[in-house]
């Protein structure tokens, strides 16, 4: 599974699987934890974040949202900046 960005301790990761992984979603591991988000609504569809680390993911997908989604679709995996 892919790194698409690491920021404050988080890993993004996405699988390259779309037929299988729908909704489009992203990884989040953070620390014990992991959640898989949606990446349209930034809805948690599996796993657990704590509530400070879920805010900056879903941050971090507002701010690449459009890329995600055209990962999503394209299957090609490009590194993506870390939130600042």
């Amino acid at each position: 599974m892919p790194v698409l960005s690491r920021f404050y301790g988080i890993v993004i990761r996405m699988y390259f699987q779309q037929a299988e992984h729908n909704p489009p979603h992203v990884h989040a591991l953070y620390g014990e934890d992991m959640a898989a988000v949606e990446i349209k609504t930034g809805v948690i569809l599996e796993g657990y974040l704590p509530p400070k680390a879920l805010a900056l993911v879903r941050e971090w997908i507002g701010l690449n949202r459009d890329d995600l989604l055209q990962m999503w679709q394209m299957q090609k995996f490009r590194p993506l900046p870390p939130l600042a």
